[in-house]
């Protein structure tokens, strides 16, 4: 937990609070929950260590910032609850940012005994996924979560990613076999679940560790790679006539050809150009001399380890 300027620091052993030294505020860089960290006598974090993977998304409004949300994750969970929150052009848009950050993207559908079409949501899912790990739980019937806990090994890290009131903080609840996450239970009207999680936090659950995040009320993406979470719509372009073909009204489009024959559906395309729109304008913004830097609200809970030089 973050108090203040003060980040929540383990060696491993203990915890401590930790807060950074002027130099690395002065690089505009902030320790995010998963890094790993140089931390002196004084138990001041000096360094944040080399990032392997992270998940980053713009920041909210119109500031042209990225904010890093988990850094140094194996596996990154994307939850989504088989009731009315299931909504296959957010987890879209979910795998994209996920493949750009590095880490192995897994679908975790929810709320399993809440559903009476799950199988037919699975087939949909599948149509995007390509061999993405899908997995559905139920925390109530106690349904998928040794599947889960399967991840959980060899000092393995998973991030938890998803919109509020999906199950996120209920599933990690269950696999440390208590209530350790405030929950809140669904509601009458909407058929939603209550946002409950309001900081990033890691949890050392057998031999590995599992980090919880508030729900996402805004996804803007920072960069992405659709080559992964759109091949079949990439390797379709490389079969069009022209190499700049827009797939609107061009001749000789092999991704019109695959809509018209029903083998693409329109939605696909239509959440793949709009994706691709996003991730060319923010590349604009970004080269078009927009100062930016690497940042992240204080308030936010950091875990890293303790390592001394």
């Amino acid at each position: 937990m973050v108090f203040k300027d003060l980040y929540r620091v383990s060696d491993g052993e203990k915890d401590f609070n930790a807060p950074i030294t002027g130099n690395v505020i002065k690089n505009s860089d902030f320790p995010v929950v998963g890094d790993y960290v140089e931390v002196s006598d004084e138990k001041q974090i000096t360094e944040i260590y080399k990032r392997k993977t992270v998940l980053s998304r713009k920041v909210a409004g119109k500031e042209i910032k990225e904010q890093p949300i988990v850094s140094n994750v194996d596996y990154i969970f994307i939850v989504t609850s088989l009731n009315k929150d299931f909504n296959i052009a957010r987890l879209e848009r979910y795998l994209t940012i996920v493949y750009e950050s590095g880490a192995n993207p897994c679908f975790i559908l929810t709320k399993a005994d809440l559903d009476d079409e799950v199988n037919e949501k699975i087939v949909r899912l599948e149509e995007i996924a390509f061999g993405v790990p899908i997995h559905v739980v139920s925390s109530y019937e106690d349904v998928g979560i040794d599947e889960v806990r399967s991840y959980l090994k060899d000092g393995k890290t998973i991030g938890l990613i998803g919109s509020s009131g999906v199950g996120k903080s209920t599933l990690i609840n269950k696999l440390l076999g208590t209530e350790a996450i405030k929950t809140e239970g669904i509601r009458i009207t909407d058929d939603k679940g209550k946002h409950t999680t309001t900081r990033r936090e890691m949890f050392k659950i057998g031999d590995g560790y599992i980090i919880d995040t508030p729900g996402m009320r805004e996804l803007q993406i920072w960069s992405g790679n659709t080559t992964s979470s759109f091949k079949d719509i990439e390797e379709l372009t490389r079969l069009c006539k022209f190499s700049d073909c827009t797939h609107g009204n061009e001749p000789g489009c092999a991704v019109r050809n695959a809509i018209e024959s029903g083998e693409l559906k329109e939605e696909r395309l239509a959440s793949y150009s709009k994706l691709k729109r996003e991730i060319k304008n923010m590349e604009n913004k970004i080269n078009h001399g927009h100062k930016f830097a690497t940042s992240i609200n204080l308030r936010f809970t950091g875990i890293a380890e303790r390592q001394r030089v």
